[in-house]
């Protein structure tokens, strides 16, 4: 028996061990498990009376089972098409969708949310002690201005970053009226601020607002550098009456209140000025548009 296989010594047992072996590697590949059965299937049917050619073919067919079960991986033809077709795997979208949802959490909106946490802060520290610690009244003001502050910045970081939300566009607006509608009530409420006053800054923030929603439909107000000096006088305006001031100090931050008033009693004008002209030009253009579509 020298020279001679142990499969074709063993005639149709060795065909059988073969066979056998082919349907265990076909049995790892779902798409060849039916290559890999046929191909047991004529090993045993060849077996009897077969000497080394039986064992030949049964070797063969097991080969032809793993063959066709390496050709045919469950899922990556798919995927292969699907990227030459240009559409995107369905791992790549759920990796998209979660770098969206992590896209919160950047520091512009990270700011908007220490504005917004500051705001209760503000208003325990300002009413603690009854509202007239000097110390207490700092410490306030030290939230106020830390607040004011990150106003500058969180959305001249989103837009210089491309960090803009949805998230962010909502909860920039509230932080920003939140701590300056939180300030001036507490002042009022302690009667350094008449509440005219608180009156009026609110009144022409919450007009301003509505304004915006009003004419939504057919732009966008721009923001003015009245409205950003408005802003900032304001701030100034309310950090010093939030500070307990004597003296010439004093005196200083009700002429520099004075100046909020007025800007924001201007600005607010223009703002009804402005919406009312985008809602004339919009109301034309979409006439325009229809006249031209029915002609």
């Amino acid at each position: 028996m020298t020279g001679v296989p142990a499969s074709a010594a063993g005639g149709a047992s060795g065909a059988r061990r073969a066979a056998a072996g082919a349907a265990a590697a076909a049995s790892t590949a779902a798409p060849g498990k039916v290559a890999g059965t046929a191909a047991a299937r004529s090993a045993d049917g060849g077996a009897p009376g077969a000497g080394p050619d039986a064992s030949s073919d049964g070797r063969h067919a097991g080969t032809g089972g793993a063959a066709a079960a390496d050709e045919a991986v469950p899922g990556e033809d798919a995927g292969l098409d699907a990227q030459d077709d240009g559409k995107t795997p369905r791992g790549a979208k759920i990796a998209a969708a979660a770098v969206n949802q992590a896209s919160v959490w950047n520091i512009a909106n990270l700011l908007t949310m220490l504005r917004l946490v500051l705001v209760p802060a503000f208003v325990a520290l300002m009413l603690a002690d009854g509202g007239y610690d000097p110390a207490w009244r700092s410490l306030a003001w030290a939230a106020f201005a830390i607040a004011m502050i990150t106003d500058l910045f969180d959305g001249h970081l989103a837009r210089t970053y491309n960090l803009v939300t949805d998230f962010g566009k909502i909860a920039d607006p509230i932080a920003d009226k939140a701590i300056m509608g939180a300030a001036l009530i507490c002042l009022s409420a302690l009667g350094d601020l008449p509440w005219w006053v608180t009156g009026i800054i609110l009144g022409r923030e919450l007009g301003v607002t509505l304004l915006r929603f009003w004419v939504i439909r057919y732009g966008v107000i721009p923001a003015s550098r009245g409205g950003k000096l408005k802003t900032l006088t304001q701030g100034v305006a309310v950090g010093m009456y939030v500070l307990a001031l004597t003296g010439w100090l004093a005196t200083l931050r009700w002429w520099v209140m004075a100046a909020a008033v007025v800007l924001t009693v201007v600005t607010g004008l223009d703002y009804v000025k402005q919406a009312i002209v985008l809602r004339r030009q919009g109301i034309a253009e979409r006439k325009a548009a229809l006249e031209e579509k029915e002609a």
